[in-house]
């Protein structure tokens, strides 16, 4: 087993909550996780009809039936959410810390009985596929730009050494045929996978709502909820702009990012990892790679996103902005394996009209660190540095 850098978190939390909620993407290693944390804890499974069937009809008998004196573990928790408010009462009476680990992979079903029944007894961290100091920390990192964001990183693909066209499209296919119906009532699934694809392609793009309405055929209400729905499942993340203090010259749209950058590769319909080098998208691929690399920095250590980026109507970008207290940080991305000193001409600008001191930082696709005077050059590779410094 790959160890996960949540995992010291999730000890810790267990000792101060009575319910932990660990949840993501499917197949990124939360049951394994958390059998492996917790291996004194009874694990169900609501996967299993049975189980399932008996939590939702007689939740007090299924809870004292699984409760083997140490603990639950209780797996894919969105299929029965009404569990949670006898899971309440449990630990209001026991009063003991880490009595339910509770895992899902829709968290759109559960935080609205989170809220209701479960507020202040519960930590929710999320898990998400490896992370590069992960694979680092196993020996399983590959330093190849494009193989790594073929590849993914996905437990199961690296565990297994799995071609990821193999993959990649049973995985999408198992979630919009079996996840997606018990989301939101889709009708035309045919439809919604063509909306996923028509997202890949505005991978690290701005989020223009109309655009890809009228693409998709489909209205603005719709294309908000449908991007709610990948969103709350943990396929897409939105990077939101940073706007405070500036004028109305700022871009406030947000711009779309991929978890896994393989996924957005094999809805793009790439089928071998020497075709990344040439896409027209390698370069918004990869700042996917490495802010989602940020974002699973913060969430293994039980953190929220501090992430924004900035952009005004006159064409000056940050990629992304980390959020350090009062502080701002600057960060450019670039897939260029070769550093050019015109990758530190936004940050002069974001320096200048921010009045600030603060270093920014240029992260590259080469293998050398640098020192420069007003931005630091870090290699793809050591971006761990960034959360662990910051």
């Amino acid at each position: 087993m790959i160890k996960r850098n949540i995992e010291a978190k999730l000890i810790e939390v267990s000792k101060k909550f009575p319910v932990v909620a660990l949840l993501g993407p499917r197949q990124t290693g939360k049951t394994t996780t958390s059998r492996c944390v917790f291996n004194s804890h009874n694990y169900v499974s609501l996967e299993n009809l049975d189980q399932r069937e008996f939590a939702i009809s007689d939740p007090k008998g299924f809870l004292k039936t699984n409760h083997n004196g140490h603990g639950m573990i209780i797996d894919e928790i969105q299929y029965a959410p009404d569990l949670l408010s006898y899971i309440q009462t449990q630990v209001d009476e026991s009063q003991k810390p880490g009595e339910f680990i509770l895992t899902g992979s829709q968290n759109f079903l559960i935080h609205e009985k989170i809220s209701q029944t479960l507020a202040g007894r519960i930590f929710v961290a999320t898990l998400l596929p490896f992370s590069i100091d992960e694979l680092k920390s196993s020996k399983l990192f590959s330093n190849d730009i494009n193989k790594s964001i073929f590849f993914g990183f996905y437990p199961r693909i690296i565990a297994q050494n799995i071609n990821p066209v193999d993959w990649y499209p049973n995985y999408i296919r198992t979630y919009i045929e079996r996840d997606i119906r018990l989301i939101k009532n889709i009708t035309d699934l045919h439809l919604f996978q063509k909306f996923i694809k028509l997202c890949a392609g505005r991978i690290g793009q701005l989020l223009n709502f109309s655009s890809l309405a009228n693409d998709c055929g489909i209205s603005i209400n719709t294309v908000k909820s449908w991007i709610s729905v990948l969103e709350q499942s943990y396929i897409i993340f939105l990077l939101y702009p940073h706007f405070n203090n500036f004028s109305k010259r700022i871009i406030k749209m947000p711009k779309l990012y991929f978890f896994d950058t393989a996924l957005a590769c094999s809805l793009l319909e790439l089928e071998k990892e020497s075709q990344v080098m040439n896409h027209y998208l390698k370069g918004n691929l990869f700042e996917s790679l490495i802010i989602s690399d940020l974002l699973k920095q913060r969430y293994n250590k039980g953190l929220t996103s501090n992430l924004s980026f900035y952009r005004d109507r006159i064409g000056h970008e940050i990629d992304c902005i980390f959020h350090k207290g009062n502080e701002l940080i600057p960060i450019e991305i670039k897939i260029s394996q070769t550093f050019n000193t015109e990758y530190l001409t936004e940050i002069r600008y974001w320096q200048k009209i921010m009045k600030s001191t603060q270093k920014g930082l240029v992260v590259y696709g080469g293998e050398d660190n640098q020192i420069r005077q007003i931005a630091n050059v870090l290699s793809w590779h050591e971006i761990n540095s960034i959360v662990a410094n910051f």
